[in-house]
């Protein structure tokens, strides 16, 4: 039995890592949610199924949100919460990008205590717990220390479905005017870790699930940076934007991010995953 809850979330995540590199080397097996656009496949399956057992054996009373529906949070009472992305990143996998990850955070009603980003292709564990600051394959790591967004690179997200109505491609280009650059990889978590690791400087996207962010805010703040919406109210998981940076270009990419949404309509799309 592990010893504490960050120990069982790095075990679950390297084996659910395993069996995505597994799934890579095979033919792919996809399907589609709702239309022709949001792709899960076999290895998705594979990986929740994995990571729904083993957080059940270890912690039989917990409640699990899980990507594919195999969770099982509407039926425990518990004030604990897993939030777990099987495979973050499906459409990069699909095509052999290696830009994938496994996402598996624990939430005490609305704390985030544990945190654990592991990408299998590249052998990257991104961990965390409350209060004891934020690893990179067991080293410290700390958010960035750029302290203006024209010096910073920043990445983005756009939704699977309903892009047309997704307010981002003029935040994008705004943001790509005033920056190094902005990078788009297709994993939330891996892109919110990388901010965690100093990598990116700063993240902001519309619409994420609680089991895209969960584990990438965590780490994020506990590597000392900030997680917030666009008014810099904390961010809530599932809310419909998150801004998430070093913390010290923080108020600067709010105040530009208010800047668009003068000039962009103001409802951002409804809640969809990332691709």
């Amino acid at each position: 039995m592990p010893k504490n809850y960050l120990e069982a979330a790095t075990e679950i995540a390297q084996e659910a890592g395993k069996i995505l590199v597994e799934e890579l080397s095979r033919p792919l097996d996809l399907h589609y949610k709702g239309d022709e656009v949001d792709l899960v496949t076999q290895a998705d399956k594979r990986s929740e199924k994995r990571i729904v057992e083993r957080l059940t054996k270890y912690f039989p009373d917990h409640a699990i949100a899980a990507e594919e529906g195999t969770g099982h949070e509407s039926s425990s009472a518990s004030e604990f919460r897993w939030h777990v992305d099987p495979l973050d990143g499906t459409t990069n996998f699909a095509h052999g990008y290696p830009c994938f990850c496994v996402s598996i955070a624990l939430a005490q009603r609305s704390t985030l205590l544990a945190a654990v980003v592991f990408n299998p292709f590249y052998n990257e564990l991104f961990s965390a717990a409350r209060g004891e600051g934020a690893t990179f394959n067991g080293k410290k790591m700390h958010v960035s220390k750029n302290s203006t967004v024209s010096t910073s690179l920043l990445c983005t997200g756009f939704p699977v479905r309903n892009r047309k109505a997704s307010p981002n491609l003029q935040y994008y280009g705004d943001f790509t005017q005033r920056s190094h650059g902005v990078r788009r990889d297709g994993s939330a978590a891996i892109d919110l870790a990388s901010v965690a690791a100093g990598r990116f400087d700063g993240f902001w996207e519309f619409g994420l699930k609680p089991w895209d962010t969960a584990a990438g805010v965590l780490l994020i703040e506990e590597a000392g940076g900030k997680v917030t919406d666009f008014a810099g109210n904390p961010y809530q998981l599932g809310g419909p934007v998150i801004l998430a940076t070093n913390r010290l270009i923080h108020e600067e990419m709010r105040a530009i991010a208010l800047e668009i949404s003068q000039r962009v309509p103001a409802a951002p799309p409804r809640p969809s995953e990332s691709a």
